[in-house]
């Protein structure tokens, strides 16, 4: 059975000055990484049919509604995009009259998504511009001064939202089968100079349990819930009860199993016809990466889920209210659910966020099909920054949580927050269904650690340039530490490089690497360093 194996990593935090350039001429100029179409047909290497003075470019854009209700083209941003004063979008358009069908006004609204959203429209910011026929001119788009839509009435202005990073272009609006054929060239944006903060990377484990030892689980570290909190049920319509027997959660070579059966038991003066096991951990905290690696049990009417709740939760029964902490009602406490499971719907598994803005019928969520979830072990995580929530499965992120605006409302994930382990039964059990069990192979909580980035610098002998990077990095060593070794890493700490730094220079090809920030890390004659590198 794997086991921790942890490399501590001594890290540097910094600041990075940039202005942000999103622009694509279609002729090989473009900082645009991948152009989509949506319910429409695109070429973004056509032709230009119209070639003029005002335009003489050789290839454009074709844009060719056939009918579809939403038709669009977008791109997604690598990094979130700054609107500030005097940073307008551009580009330039060309709709021939006889390219287009019913009576629909001549237009085009660019809209500005959060493309980490289960729903990136749903906060989204519009502008449209009138257009005319026949003639190729340059349209702007200024979030700053022009009249916007905002799809969500309580959103802020665009000029203060820091959750932009999806663009979107549509031309003669949505909610129609008419027809348009559209050509765009010399898209540009360009925002001001913004400084972005590396996030922290949380590679300290400060809490965990790998199950070693077979029997009842471990007292110190778990507290089985099973009061029943209105005396009667448990919540969301849950029938069964929550228990603190080994028949419904154990430790058996290596593995915890929290199992669901199906039999008639008496507590609390309540005889119910389930019961299962709902676990609170003893540990709470603020900020962090949590893995849990877990395969999930079968059967319609099974929700077993791995989830957080604020350990200020004013719930009877819950080991944090116990223990003197319940101050605050939910929502208003913040619940994050890394993993919620539904036996109707198997295979698939969501993560979601319930806070004052958003809960019961949720908004904020996303979910992946995960073919194995029930017959393999896989590890379903969160990455909790302190402005953004990153949920995944064996390193697949799919759902954001990355509110524009945080105030009590949207983010209360400022003070600790508690595990809790479950399978729920719900009334559409199938009445065939006995016992399934969630297995656990461990679970762990890592934070930032707690070395300084003075000390790092005061020892730094590592140089890597330029970062950001677009293509090629350097890494450059004083001639005492050539034969030292640098070891690059992605955030989730998979090693992709090893180098041996044998010349004062050495150089290195990023270009086909994924936008983001990597750990070099070098060691051997007496350095012991890590710096961060930011991939454009």
């Amino acid at each position: 059975m794997y086991k921790i194996f942890t490399t501590q990593l001594l890290l540097l935090s910094f600041f990075a000055a940039f202005s942000q350039l999103l622009q694509d001429d279609f002729e090989g100029n473009s900082t645009i990484n991948t152009w989509y179409a949506d319910d429409c047909f695109m070429d973004i290497s056509y032709d230009n049919p119209f070639i003029d003075s005002f335009n003489p470019s050789s290839t454009v854009l074709k844009y060719h509604d056939t009918g579809g209700l939403y038709a669009n083209i977008r791109f997604d941003s690598p990094v979130m995009i700054n609107i500030s004063d005097d940073t307008p979008f551009s580009l330039k358009i060309y709709v021939p009259s006889d390219g287009i069908t019913g009576n629909q006004p001549n237009q085009i609204s660019l809209k500005l998504q959060n493309a980490n959203l289960g729903q990136p429209w749903s906060t989204q910011s519009e502008i449209i511009k009138p257009i005319n026929l026949d003639q190729w001119q340059i349209v702007t788009f200024d979030f700053v001064n022009d009249p916007y839509i905002n799809l969500y009435p309580n959103s802020p202005p665009p000029i203060q939202r820091t959750d932009f990073n999806r663009v979107v272009l549509q031309v003669n609006g949505e909610n129609n089968t008419d027809h348009v054929l559209a050509y765009i060239d010399d898209f540009y944006f360009e925002g001001e100079e913004q400084e972005e903060t590396v996030d922290p990377v949380y590679d300290e484990l400060v809490w965990y349990d790998e199950f070693d030892e077979d029997g009842a689980l471990d007292f110190s570290k778990w507290f089985h819930q099973t009061q029943l909190p209105n005396g009667n049920s448990w919540f969301n319509g849950e029938i069964q009860h929550y228990t603190d027997r080994i028949e419904n959660t154990y430790v058996e070579n290596g593995i915890m199993y929290l199992v669901a059966k199906k039999e008639n038991f008496t507590d609390q003066g309540v005889t119910k016809q389930y019961t299962s096991a709902r676990l609170n951990s003893k540990f709470a905290f603020t900020y962090g990466r949590v893995e849990v690696k877990a395969k999930l049990p079968t059967g319609v009417g099974t929700w077993p889920a791995i989830w957080m709740l604020g350990k200020n939760i004013n719930e009877i029964g819950a080991y944090w209210y116990i223990e003197g902490y319940g101050t605050t009602n939910w929502p208003a406490c913040g619940e994050i659910d890394i993993m919620e499971h539904w036996g109707s719907n198997q295979n698939f598994v969501q993560s979601a966020m319930h806070t004052p803005s958003s809960y019961g019928g949720t908004v904020n969520h996303g979910g992946q099909v995960i073919p194995t979830a029930s017959t393999e072990f896989h590890v379903y995580a969160l990455d909790w920054f302190p402005d953004r929530m990153v949920f995944s499965v064996d390193d697949v992120v799919h759902y954001t949580y990355n509110p524009g605006v945080q105030n009590s409302d949207t983010w209360p994930f400022d003070e600790d927050q508690y595990l809790l382990l479950n399978i729920a039964i719900i009334p559409n059990i199938d009445p065939n269904f006995t016992e399934s069990a969630m297995e656990i192979e461990y679970v762990r909580v890592y934070q930032e650690s707690t070395t300084t980035a003075v000390e790092v610098v005061l020892e730094s002998k590592l140089v890597v340039s330029p970062n950001p990077v677009n293509k090629t990095a350097f890494i450059r060593s004083p001639s005492e530490v050539l034969g030292s070794t640098v070891f690059i890493y992605d955030l989730q700490g998979r090693l992709l490089k090893t180098m041996i730094i044998n010349t004062e220079e050495t150089s290195i090809d990023m270009s086909g690497w994924s936008p983001g920030v990597y750990l070099f890390q070098q060691w051997g004659n007496n350095i012991n360093q890590t710096l961060k590198v930011t991939k454009r």
